[in-house]
Order: C-alpha cells, then sequence, then structure tokens
C-alpha cells in the first residue's frame, strides 16, 4: 500500500498568510531552517493508479499538481482520484472539494454527522449538485464500525474509529461533540493485513486508539501544537489546543508519550501548525521528536507499507 502525503499543516499552512509568528516570519527572511507546508491531506491506492484521497484541503489543486502520481495519463481531461473520504466537516478538509469541481462527479465518504454540516450549515453538497453530477455521498457507519471499501479502489479496507476531538465553530455540534463528528481510520492492506493508522485531529487518547496503535504498521498522528496554550502564549489565538480539539506532542499526555507505549515501524507526525516549535529544524522542539522516533510529516512524503 502507497501512501502520498499531499499537505502535512494544520489550517493556514505553513507560512501562514497573515501570520508573524517566529516560524512564519523566520521562514520568509530566512532566518530558520524549515519547510513550507500546504494545509492536510493524503491520498492512498495499492496500486498507484488508484487513488483514494483522503480530506480535502484548500490548497488541493496545488497539491495536485506538485505530485505526478495523482497526474491523468490518458484523454484529455482525467484523474487518477476515484473518491474522498472525509474524517471531519472542517473548512481545512473539505474546501478542496470546490477545487475539485472540474472533475465531478466524485464519491465522497463521510458520516452521517459530517454530511449533515455539508448540507446545512456549510452547504457544499448543496452547492456542488450543479456541477457535472456533483458530490455522491457514501455513508460511514460509525456505530457499527465495520470495514467498507471504496469503490473503483481494489485492495484496501478502511475501518472508522471514534475519536475525541472537537466539531467546527459553525456546526451545532461545537463543543457538545457526538459520535460520527471526528474518525480516525484504520486503512489496511488487504493483501497483507498491514494498517495504517490515521488520527490528523485528536484530543485525547480512548482504549480503543490504543489498541489499534499497538499494531499499527504506521501511525499519521495529530502533531498541531508542542503545548497546549501555545497559540495563547505566542498572541496569535484565544483558545487552548485542547479546546479546538488537539493533542500537545510535549508533556505527560502529548502524542510523543502516547507513542512511545507501541512499538510501530514508522510514528510521524501531520497537520502542524504554523506556531509550534518542531517546524524549526535546529529548534531543541524538533531534535526531541526525532529523538524519540517520531517522524515529521513534509509534503510529498511517501510511505509504503
Amino acid at each position: 500500500m502507497k501512501i502520498l502525503v499531499l499537505g502535512s499543516a494544520a489550517g493556514g499552512g505553513f507560512p501562514q498568510w497573515n501570520c508573524h509568528c517566529a516560524n512564519c516570519k523566520g521562514l520568509r527572511e530566512g532566518t530558520i531552517k524549515a519547510t513550507a507546508r500546504t494545509q492536510s491531506s493524503i491520498a492512498v491506492s495499492v496500486n498507484g493508479n488508484d487513488w483514494v484521497l483522503i480530506n480535502a484541503s484548500p490548497d488541493i489543486r496545488e497539491q495536485i499538481n506538485q505530485s505526478p502520481q495523482l497526474w491523468p495519463e490518458q484523454g484529455s481531461r482525467g484523474t487518477k482520484i476515484r473518491a474522498a473520504i472525509l474524517t471531519d466537516s472542517q473548512i481545512d478538509h473539505t474546501t478542496g472539494l470546490l477545487t475539485l469541481r472540474e472533475g465531478l462527479p466524485l464519491d465522497v465518504y463521510c458520516s452521517d454527522v459530517v454530511y449533515e454540516d455539508l448540507s446545512t450549515v456549510y452547504p457544499l453538497f448543496n452547492v456542488l449538485e450543479n456541477w457535472h453530477g456533483g458530490l455522491k455521498f457514501s455513508k460511514i457507519d460509525t456505530e457499527q464500525k465495520q470495514p467498507f471499501s471504496v469503490k473503483g479502489v481494489e485492495g484496501i479496507d478502511f475501518v472508522p474509529v471514534i475519536i475525541e476531538s472537537n466539531a467546527p465553530p459553525y456546526s451545532r455540534y461545537r463543543d457538545k461533540v457526538i459520535a460520527g463528528n471526528n474518525i480516525g481510520l484504520k486503512i489496511i492492506d488487504k493483501s497483507t493485513g498491514k494498517y495504517l493508522f490515521y488520527l490528523p485531529g485528536i484530543v485525547e487518547s480512548t482504549e480503543e486508539v490504543e489498541h489499534i496503535l499497538c499494531k499499527a504498521s504506521c501511525v499519521l498522528i495529530d502533531g498541531t501544537l508542542w503545548l497546549d496554550d501555545e497559540m495563547i502564549a505566542q498572541g496569535v489565538g484565544t483558545k487552548l489546543g485542547s479546546e479546538m480539539g488537539h493533542m500537545p506532542v510535549n508533556g505527560d499526555y502529548g502524542t510523543v508519550a502516547l507513542l512511545n507505549k507501541f512499538t510501530i515501524d514508522r510514528k510521524i507526525l501531520i497537520h502542524i501548525n504554523n506556531t509550534n516549535p518542531i517546524l524549526n529544524e535546529e529548534s531543541a522542539q524538533h531534535q526531541f521528536v526525532l529523538d524519540n522516533g517520531v517522524e515529521i510529516a513534509t509534503d510529498g512524503m511517501e510511505i509504503t507499507i
């Protein structure tokens, strides 16, 4: 199974267009060693020709144009993206569907709660009905948690995993999250049984999450903030990371401490906010992550399981 990291940053990307934090300023001025990143999204395939897009970031056009693996090979128009799966209804993970309008219709797999958001308060499904058949909703059943496959993509099973996080600010479920607002994905290569665990937004571990981590071959997990109060301390926000639905990287209950419990071939942080000091490749925080056997995702990273 092939995994392509299309975008590795949190919302706003890195550098964020209106941000003058130490990282964004340093990258623009060349005073820190760091790599620019677009907003979080991945794609998976077995044969390298039929791909499933997982979350569609606002940067999807740029990401596809920078990924030859996804370029059409025949005909005057085409795509190798057979479907999209959404792990939530966040703007950062769904706005790219608007950019894909030239390639519609497109099968979109998501929970009924996410579909509710995207057909009412943030009506992407309704808007895109006017382009070539629009988005075709396929429900992810978060109650049964049974594996599902994607039409047109052979050899991969997807298992939804309910996770602790938060709903978008515009959702009626904000701060009163119900099952299905946020899911992780256990992505299984059916030929080998090996799997990727994808968790781009998680605020707290659960017994189920740790059970799946225990036998994962690779995990791509929330690396948004170094510390819970990071955005407040830097004067660029008013909320804790945990209030927004994100687990910090550092600390006794952070992602590094969680990952240290398990022997996993590849442990990778993704969805990294522009304020996070791990983006500075010469920082102590960056080295701390690497010293603990954890990688930091970059755009274009390729993973094979």
